[in-house]
């Protein structure tokens, strides 16, 4: 009897040590993962959600990934709009997609797309994992485009829409947004100014839409605050840097996002 308690006692404190193991494994990994994420918003004003939601999915949900990130992206994003010197005439030209945006992402979220609905095939993942290559296609292809000014009035609510379910989908915020605004031929400042609009409200339609589907706990909600102070670290020192991510970083991660579910 004593021996069977004492071997029970070693087993117990052995399940203890591997599970603080695992929380400290966690814990670091996802300090650093903002760290990284932040770094690459301050390099190239984008990319937080991307490498963010990238990363932490390999050892979370992207549902939780995506909850974690709400915090440090609208505050990055915040930071990145007001640093931009014309927000009230770009938010009168891009208000459409705007408006599209919110209503992609709260439409993506109640019909089960991706982040919040049962998950048993990993569809969010492969979701995940096919943005991140599309993703990394266009920045190792470096394809431009042009949008007619004509056009753009007419485009700008679908193109929202699709980012919104995109959103809804995977958690990150790129696609088609960000080739679609280097199209409309900003200047440099606005281009960075532009994005940080359409992030902005991308995270706010994704916090909401979370939010009233029920699907944020407040230990992540915690997390998420705590997850803010790597995130502004990271973007001080990416905007000291002014480096750039290779996007075949994004093209590795989707590719595991996307072989993850069938292994």
């Amino acid at each position: 009897m004593r021996l069977a308690a004492r071997g029970k006692d070693a087993c117990g404190r052995r399940l203890g040590q591997n599970a603080m193991h695992s929380a400290a494994y966690v814990i670091g990994f996802t300090t650093m993962t903002f760290v990284l994420a932040g770094l690459v918003k301050g390099l190239t004003g984008m990319g937080l959600p991307t490498v963010a939601i990238g990363l932490l999915a390999t050892i979370m949900s992207p549902a939780q990934a995506a909850t974690l990130l709400l915090i440090p992206s609208l505050a990055t994003n915040l930071w990145q709009l007001a640093s931009g010197p014309r927000c009230l005439p770009l938010l009168r030209r891009l208000w459409p997609m705007m408006l599209g945006i919110a209503v992609g992402t709260w439409a993506g979220v109640w019909t089960g797309v991706g982040l919040i609905a049962p998950d048993r095939q990993g569809r969010a993942a492969m979701a995940l994992g096919a943005a991140l290559v599309a993703y990394a296609i266009l920045g190792l292809t470096k394809l431009e485009f042009t949008v007619p000014p004509a056009w753009q009035f007419r485009l700008a609510g679908p193109i929202g829409a699709a980012t919104g379910l995109m959103t809804a989908a995977t958690g990150i915020f790129v696609l088609p947004a960000v080739p679609y605004l280097g199209a409309l031929g900003f200047a440099k400042e606005e281009l960075v100014q532009a994005l940080g609009l359409s992030f902005t409200v991308s995270t706010l339609a994704l916090a909401a839409s979370l939010h009233a589907a029920g699907a944020i706990r407040e230990s992540l909600a915690v997390a998420s605050l705590l997850a803010l102070a790597p995130s502004l670290l990271g973007m001080l020192t990416g905007q000291f840097l002014r480096n750039r991510v290779k996007p075949a970083t994004f093209l590795g991660l989707g590719i595991d996002q996307l072989a993850r579910p069938l292994l």
